[in-house]
């Protein structure tokens, strides 16, 4: 059993007013289900084992508890851990407080995740220990091919790799006949592969970082999964509303938003634009990122200058003082002018903080533009992958 930060042992599973007491809290961490109560000892063998290798077995307490007609063994970070490395619920700080070097070592980006997970708000449930493993790979897999993905941004034009890609309306970009899915997606997204920048919308590019990274792990996980997709993808693309539908889970919403600063690497999250002029701008409406860890969100178009927070909440904060109209009389934004204005505030501390007091807050429902911030209430990632519990649901081709 794991120890305490004062040293005394916890074994919240037997001491049921100490499991009561923790699950009202809203610290839940990751969940482990099964309808059979006698699988969960060797599930929550294996992860404690994982948490070992990363050094983390001794910062987690287990809950046991019983949800409908399931059973579940809980994992969630020590209080006085939590407290000093994600105090309320701030994960952008943790590779800081930990002194972790992500993009060097892939070690570190894991454990970055396991600590991020172990913190979370609301239950990360998983149907087993494999499915948890591959979650955490998806992630690292995600956050990877993020880092790699350098594209020329466009909101209404698309192109891609013509030896692996053809258009076809009506159905998007399909793959051709005999391509790898990874191999496609890495050289429309990676100019390393390519030698080219194609160009993309910001949604449409986090589909593909996120495909990339689920393909990745169906190709040792799951391959027959994986040979189902690309039979897909050869005859339709999966784009948009579908996407996030077949792909990812939703987790929060505005009904029950996530804090503020809560995020995991390999999220995907929308800073909305809470200008009502601005946001009629084709493509302004607001801006799709992944998190890559350390604070940092991605930037598409300049891969060496991802995001911090404070500088994302700057950048489309002023999207709505570089607005104007052609003379056609359609609503553009001029980037240049973004970039003046971004640096110019970002050299004055109180000017940062004045924009911060009404960006950094939860973001309004649609359509209503009063005074609320950026900030989305859900993140999103991939659904389950492993063999008999995946619930990735294919449409048909």
């Amino acid at each position: 059993m794991p120890t305490s930060c004062c040293g005394s042992p916890v074994d919240v599973s037997t001491d049921s007013s100490y499991s009561s007491a923790l699950l009202s809290d809203r610290v839940e961490g990751i969940r482990i289900r099964s309808t059979a109560e006698s699988e969960l000892g060797a599930e929550q063998g294996k992860f404690l084992a994982h948490l070992e290798a990363f050094g983390l077995q001794n910062c987690v307490e287990i809950l046991r508890g019983t949800v409908a007609e399931d059973h579940f063994v809980g994992f969630r970070l020590q209080p006085c851990f939590a407290a000093v490395w994600t105090p309320g619920f701030d994960t952008t700080q943790i590779c800081g407080k930990l002194g972790l070097d992500t993009e060097s070592h892939s070690a570190d980006l894991e454990r970055e995740i396991l600590v991020a997970m172990l913190i979370a708000p609301k239950p990360l449930q998983f149907a087993n220990y494999a499915e948890l493993a591959s979650a955490i790979r998806i992630r690292k897999y995600i956050v990877e091919a993020a880092r790699n993905t350098i594209l020329d941004f466009h909101t209404t034009e698309a192109e891609r790799p013509e030896d692996y890609w053809r258009y076809v309306d009506g159905r998007g970009f399909t793959l051709l006949p005999g391509k790898s899915l990874i191999a496609a997606l890495k050289k429309a997204t990676q100019p390393e592969e390519s030698g080219t920048l194609y160009s993309f919308s910001c949604y449409r590019a986090t589909e593909y970082v996120i495909l990339l990274g689920i393909a990745q792990e169906l190709e040792s996980c799951n391959p027959e999964l994986l040979e189902r997709l690309e039979r897909l993808w050869q005859s339709r693309a999966i784009m948009s509303g579908e996407f996030h539908k077949v792909f990812l889970f939703e987790y929060g919403s505005l009904d029950e938003p996530i804090p503020l600063k809560y995020f995991i690497p390999g999220d995907r999250t929308w800073f909305r634009n809470p200008d009502d002029h601005s946001s009629d701008v084709t493509g302004y409406e607001g801006s799709w990122v992944m998190y890559l860890g350390n604070g940092l969100f991605t930037n598409f178009w300049k891969r060496n200058q991802p995001y911090t927070l404070t500088e994302k909440c700057v950048e489309i904060f002023h999207w709505r003082n570089a607005t104007w109209r052609d003379q056609a009389g359609e609503l553009r934004l001029d980037e240049a002018i973004v970039e003046k204005l971004v640096a110019a505030s970002m050299r004055e501390p109180q000017e940062v903080e004045r924009i911060l007091n009404k960006m950094l807050r939860l973001r309004e429902p649609p359509r209503i533009y009063v005074d609320g911030g950026c900030i989305d209430a859900s993140r999103e990632f991939p659904r389950y992958v492993c063999p008999g519990t995946a619930d990735i649901a294919l449409p048909h081709e």
